[in-house]
């Protein structure tokens, strides 16, 4: 049986994903997270979501009470069955479906997946995502009707009453950093610009106002922007 009290978060170690384990802590008393090896190009970020858990533990005493178990799944299958810039070592572009050639046919459809089956294992009603359909370069898998066609696929295939939440569907990246501050003030600024990884290159060497990255990726560039906009408001 599902607890309403319980949440799911879908944490890789990014900004975004950070910012939605901190709605989740401030929402629900209890939070497992879980992260994904599918191959990734920017493997850095299964190492530093490890270092952010540990910091917001020391950081954030309320919430690390609530926070709990933290699961790997190993799906490194779906970076061997993916021709993408974020599995293979080539250069970023478009492709001629119109898409970038960063987006992994099926990867967020799989990570639900994945995580509906763990929250159903340990009684998990909720489930949080931080996919966003606002700042984002077109993936399909990131839509709202998309994630509603999950919530009732997974409910009908496992029978159960998941909740699917995405804080982050209607608000840019300025609007991120703005809910991160609002939720843990300037501390929870701090840990995201420090100890978060955006960078598709999987750079940690040059350090920015807005964090560690190469500074000239797509994610890097959403970033900056949004910490531009952020500051000046």
């Amino acid at each position: 049986m599902t607890q309403p009290d319980k949440a799911l978060v879908l944490f890789s170690g990014g900004q975004d994903s950070m910012t939605c384990l901190a709605w989740a802590l401030d929402r629900f008393e209890n939070v497992e997270t879980i992260g994904f090896d599918y191959g990734q190009r920017h493997r850095i970020e299964l190492k530093v979501r490890q270092t952010a858990i540990t910091r917001l533990r020391r950081d954030f005493p309320r919430w690390a009470e609530k926070l709990c178990q933290d699961h790997m799944i190993d799906m490194t299958i779906l970076g061997q069955v993916s021709e993408t810039a974020l599995t293979r070592g080539v250069a970023l572009e478009m492709t001629e479906r119109g898409l970038p050639n960063t987006f992994v046919p099926g990867r967020n459809l799989a990570f639900l997946t994945f995580a509906a089956a763990v929250a159903y294992r340990r009684g998990l009603k909720h489930i949080v995502t931080g996919v966003c359909e606002t700042d984002y370069s077109g993936y399909p898998d990131c839509r709202d009707d998309t994630i509603k066609a999950m919530q009732l696929a997974l409910n009908l295939g496992m029978e159960s009453r998941f909740v699917i939440h995405t804080p982050l569907m209607w608000i840019d990246k300025a609007q991120t950093w703005a809910l991160a501050h609002d939720l843990g003030g300037d501390a929870l600024v701090d840990l995201i610009r420090d100890d978060t990884h955006t960078c598709y290159y999987g750079d940690r060497t040059h350090d920015h106002l807005w964090g560690k990255g190469c500074g000239a990726c797509p994610a890097c560039d959403l970033r900056r922007a949004g910490w531009e906009k952020f500051v000046a408001a």
